[in-house]
C-alpha cells in the first residue's frame, strides 16, 4: 500500500523522470541525501531499474575522515492529498491486494485514499558537491565497492534529493463495487471484515528521492553523472587499455603528420633553391675555382668517410657525398659536406 501511494504521488509530479518512488516503508530513513543506493536492470528487456539501499553514505566510501562539507536545503514543495480508484483486474490493483492482504471479495475496484499534507524537498548543493569530489578518491577496500565492483549490472548512486513529508500521515484502502452515479455502491448486507485497512506512518517520512550515477576511475576519482545522457559504473581494465591505445594512435598520427609537413616544406625548399640555381641566368663554370672563392675538395683524401650532404641529404633523404669544403664550418664542424653540382655553389651563392 505504502508502495502504491508512493508510485502514484511520483507519477502525479513528474519532475521529468528524475524521481523514484520509495518502494518500502521500512526502509524510508535509508534513502536521505548524500546516502547510496546500488541501481540494477530488472530485465534487459525492460527500461525499468531497481534501487536497493545501502546502509552507507557517500563519505563511507571516500579514502580520509573529512566530512562532506555540501549543504543541503530544503524548502516546501506542495501539499497533497489524493483519492483514487484502481481496478482489481490491473497490476496496480492486484499488487495493491497482495501488499495489504485486503478482503476482496464481491468487489471490483479498491478505493485508496493517501494523505501526505505538505510535503518538503531536501537537496544537495550541487555545484559545492563538485568542487569538493575533485580532491577526494573512493577506497576500493570498502565492502560495498568490492560487491559492485564485481558485477557489470550494479551502479553506485548518490542520494541527492529527498521528499519528506512534515506531519503524521495516513493511507487507507477500501474494496467495493464501482457504481454508474456515486464512487462505491457497498453492499452492507455483504460487507465481511476486513474490507478496510489504513496505515499511519509518522512525519518526516521520505516519500521519493532522485539520484546521481557514479563513475569510477581505476585510480579512484570519480565523477557524478549530472546529465541523463551520462552513465556511471566503474572503468574496466580493458576500457582504460583501449583508451590509451586511442590517445597514443593519435599521439604517433600527429607526430608523423608533423614529420611529414616537415619534409614537405624542405623538400619545397630545396626545390625552390635548385630551380632558382638553375634559371638563373650566371656561368656554370666551376666559380669555387676562382679566385678569392672556396675550394672544393675530396674529403676522402683527408681522411674524412663519406656522409649525407648539408644541402639535400637531410632529414630522410640520404644523399650522400664525398666532396665538401674546408673554408666553411656548422655546428662546430670544421668542414661541410656539399654535393659537387650543383650543392656546392648554391651553397657558396648564398654565402655570399
Amino acid at each position: 500500500m505504502f508502495a502504491a501511494a508512493t508510485k502514484s504521488f511520483v507519477k502525479q509530479v513528474g519532475d521529468g523522470g528524475r524521481l523514484v518512488p520509495v518502494p518500502s516503508l521500512s526502509e524510508a530513513d535509508k534513502y536521505q541525501p548524500l546516502s547510496l543506493v546500488v541501481k540494477k536492470k530488472r530485465c534487459f528487456l525492460l527500461p525499468r531499474y531497481k534501487f536497493t539501499s545501502t546502509p552507507f553514505t557517500l563519505k563511507d566510501i571516500l579514502l580520509g575522515d573529512r566530512e562532506i562539507s555540501a549543504g543541503i536545503s530544503s524548502y516546501q514543495l506542495l501539499n497533497y492529498e489524493d483519492e483514487s480508484d484502481v481496478s482489481l483486474y490491473g497490476r496496480r490493483g492486484n499488487h495493491i491486494v497482495n501488499d495489504v492482504g485486503i478482503n476482496v471479495t464481491g468487489s471490483d475496484s479498491i478505493a485508496v485514499k493517501a494523505s501526505f499534507g505538505v510535503v518538503t524537498k531536501h537537496e544537495v548543493e550541487v555545484s559545492t558537491l563538485l568542487k569538493e569530489i575533485t580532491t577526494r578518491k573512493i577506497n576500493f577496500d570498502h565492502s560495498l565497492i568490492r560487491q559492485s565492483r564485481s558485477s557489470r549490472k550494479a551502479v553506485l548512486c548518490v542520494v541527492m534529493e529527498s521528499i519528506r513529508t512534515t506531519r503524521q500521515c495516513s493511507l487507507s484502502v477500501h474494496a467495493g463495487i464501482r457504481g454508474e452515479a456515486m464512487r462505491f455502491h457497498f453492499m452492507d448486507e455483504q460487507n465481511p471484515k476486513g474490507r478496510d485497512k489504513a496505515i499511519v506512518f509518522p512525519a518526516h517520512t521520505t516519500i521519493a528521492f532522485s539520484v546521481f550515477e557514479l563513475f569510477i576511475y581505476l585510480d579512484g576519482a570519480f565523477d557524478l553523472c549530472v546529465t541523463s545522457v551520462s552513465r556511471g559504473g566503474f572503468e574496466r581494465e580493458e576500457t582504460a587499455t583501449f583508451a590509451f591505445l586511442y590517445r597514443l594512435r593519435n599521439i604517433l598520427f600527429e607526430r608523423n603528420r608533423r614529420v611529414m609537413d616537415a619534409i614537405s616544406r624542405s623538400q619545397l625548399y630545396l626545390d625552390d633553391l635548385f630551380s632558382d640555381y638553375y634559371d638563373k641566368p650566371f656561368s656554370m663554370t666551376d666559380i669555387s675555382l676562382k679566385e678569392g672563392t672556396h675550394i672544393r675538395v675530396n674529403l676522402l683524401n683527408h681522411n674524412i668517410p663519406k656522409g649525407p650532404c648539408i644541402l639535400c641529404g637531410m632529414g630522410n633523404l640520404k644523399r650522400e657525398t664525398v666532396y665538401g669544403c674546408f673554408q666553411c664550418s656548422v655546428d662546430g664542424q670544421k668542414y661541410v659536406r656539399l654535393h659537387a653540382v650543383p650543392c656546392f655553389d648554391v651553397w657558396h651563392k648564398r654565402m655570399k
